[in-house]
Order: C-alpha cells, then sequence, then structure tokens
C-alpha cells in the first residue's frame, strides 16, 4: 500500500478528533483536571469527608473553610473535645462558686466532689469516738438535749416553758439533779431485730460505762442475738412501763425506782434494761403477793420455763454483762429484775 493511501485515513481521524474537542468545549463549557490544576496552583485536592476526618489526617488545614460561630450555636452541638473542654470549665465554676441550679449532671459532680473533701462530715461531732463500724459515742449535742430536756432529763419550773416540748419531767431546783449532760453521751448501736432484720438502736447512757455497752452490743451484734427494739425513753414521754410494753431495750431515764421514792440507776445512765417485756420486773410482796411490770408479762415471770428471749446465766447477754463488771436483777432476793443490769462507778 502506498504512503499517499495511508496519510488520508489518519488526516481524517485527526480531523474528526480535533472537531470533537472543539464541539464538547463549546457545548458543556467545561475544563481539564490539567487546567484546573493550573489555575488553582494553591488549592491542593481534598478527599470526600467530615471536616474532622480531614483534621486528623493532614493535622492542620489551613485551607479547610472555617465554620462560622453562628453555625455551631444554632446546631446546638459541638465538636465532641471542643464540647468536653467548655462542660467541664462551666461545671468547675458552678462547683466554686457554690452553684447548685443547672444541669442534674452539674449536681452530682458537686456532690460527689463534697463527698471526696469529706464535706459530707462537717456535722459530725470531732469528739466522736467510733468502736467499730456502726459503733460509736458521743457527748450530748445541744440538739439532742432539745429532744431529751423535760422528758428523760429533768427541768426546772422556771425553765420548763423553754424546752422544745412540752416537759413531763420538773423538779424544783437545778440542785436536785444529781447528773449532768457532761456526764452522759449518745450511743449508736446495731442490732438484729426479732425477725433477724438488721437496726440501729440509740442510747443515752453514762459516759463511764459507753465503752462497756460499745463493746457488748458488738458482740451481741456479732452473734446475731436478737433485740426486738433499741430506742430513746424519750419516744415513749419518758413512761418506763410504755417502754416495757412495747419491749423496748433502753437506759438513761431521770426517774425513781417503780414503787419507791429512791432515784434509779437509770437517772445517772449506770443502768440498762434488755428485752423487758420477756424479761420483767418482780416484786415479793410482804403479804405474799406479787408484783410484776410490765402488765401482761406475767407469764415470763415463771422462769422455769423455757421460751425465747429469757435472759438467764446461761444467756449471752449475762455473760457479757457481768464480764464486764455488771450486776444482774435477776440475782436480787428481795425482787428479781430480770431486764436489768447496771455498774457501780468509783
Amino acid at each position: 500500500m502506498s504512503k499517499d493511501k495511508l496519510i488520508k485515513p489518519l488526516l481524517l481521524i485527526t480531523a474528526i478528533i480535533i472537531f470533537s474537542s472543539v464541539f464538547i468545549r463549546i457545548f458543556s463549557d467545561s475544563e481539564t483536571l490539567a487546567e484546573y490544576a493550573a489555575e488553582n496552583p494553591e488549592t491542593p485536592l481534598q478527599k470526600t469527608g467530615s471536616s474532622t476526618d480531614t483534621a486528623e489526617d493532614t493535622g492542620q488545614n489551613t485551607a479547610m473553610p472555617t465554620v462560622p460561630e453562628t453555625d455551631a450555636s444554632s446546631s446546638g452541638t459541638l465538636p465532641e473535645e471542643q464540647g468536653q473542654a467548655d462542660r467541664h470549665s462551666i461545671m468547675q465554676e458552678d462547683i466554686l462558686s457554690g452553684n447548685e441550679t443547672g444541669n442534674p449532671a452539674q449536681g452530682n459532680i458537686t456532690a460527689n466532689t463534697q463527698k471526696e473533701t469529706g464535706k459530707e462530715d462537717m456535722n459530725v461531732n470531732p469528739e466522736r469516738i467510733v468502736y467499730k463500724e456502726g459503733f460509736y459515742y458521743e457527748p450530748i449535742s445541744e440538739e439532742m438535749k432539745k429532744r431529751i430536756t423535760g422528758i428523760s432529763y429533768p427541768v426546772t419550773e422556771a425553765d420548763q416553758k423553754e424546752t422544745a416540748v412540752e416537759a413531763v419531767n420538773i423538779v424544783d431546783s437545778a440542785a436536785e439533779i444529781q447528773v449532768s449532760y457532761d456526764d452522759l453521751c449518745y450511743l449508736s448501736v446495731l442490732h438484729y431485730n426479732f425477725h433477724g432484720v438488721e437496726r440501729t438502736g440509740e442510747l443515752i447512757c453514762n459516759k463511764a460505762i459507753a465503752q462497756d455497752l460499745a463493746e457488748i452490743f458488738y458482740e451481741l451484734y456479732q452473734n446475731e442475738y436478737q433485740i426486738e427494739q433499741i430506742r430513746l425513753i424519750d419516744e415513749y414521754s419518758g413512761d418506763d412501763t410504755l417502754s416495757m410494753q412495747d419491749n423496748n431495750t433502753s437506759c438513761f431515764n431521770y426517774r425513781v425506782v417503780d414503787g419507791t421514792s429512791n432515784l434509779s440507776k437509770h437517772a445517772l445512765g449506770l443502768a440498762i434494761d434488755i428485752n423487758p417485756f420477756f424479761n420483767p420486773y418482780v416484786v415479793f410482796q410482804p403479804d405474799g403477793s406479787t408484783y410484776i411490770s410490765p402488765q401482761g408479762s406475767e407469764t415470763y415471770a415463771d422462769r422455769s420455763q423455757n421460751f425465747a428471749y429469757k435472759i438467764d446465766e446461761n444467756d449471752l447477754c449475762y455473760r457479757l454483762f457481768k464480764e464486764h463488771g455488771f450486776i444482774w436483777g435477776g440475782n436480787w432476793n428481795s425482787c428479781k429484775d430480770y431486764q436489768h443490769f447496771q455498774k457501780t462507778i468509783e
């Protein structure tokens, strides 16, 4: 084939290509990648993706468009790291300023901060003595004085109108009162009730026996010895009979011995009654009759019978109190106070 025959087709093909290119550019108004790069030398090509992904890949991208602040606020969201920093800053300011309003999370952080710094213990008496967890004693607080004055602790006639509660325990003068607030202390203990449920009990006692009682009640608790309830006698308006009928274990109560004019050891906080309904107070009268208190507990005055919650010389409660130097009323002759333990302090 001659060269002339080959050139003619090639020229035709070239002409067609050139014509097609011109035609496309006229009607599409487009440009090639090479032309775009030549006209925009400072703008690198970006991969498709979020601004966060791009920032992580490049470290810093000054050519990326900046999102206006108004856009972020209107959307209600911030980038994650920036949002965390802002929330942390806000909460720190609220904690330092004592601001307790705002969202729930803020309040939780305030509470946690107080716990870590011990602020929740600000009301704890600095003179509190903790024997074991749940077993402690401390001086009588001003709040406790208001609670007991006029009930278990006596008040004079001149001062009875000043009490926080209606006074039922009234004496003529302060000189008659043989125990002071400073002689007493508040004792908190744990115990198991008759259903085997753990409960917190509270007592007021003479500070001379506070450690004894803390140790005794701890041993009873460890052995799951059941005591129905341990409440201040003030919850019964200082009425010892009502407290016994409710089988309440109690200690301090400024009163006389039942049926006499003699001041009880309870008045000094040196005696305690344990499960009194099942361990009644029995007096043998000169005429041969028997006085039993509280009323309704006559069945339990017969100690020859076996029944639950009976204190005798084989009972753990008896053994513990005896080990700590207490006297048991069940060993007395003219009367039997099976609920009663007391200690003489030199």
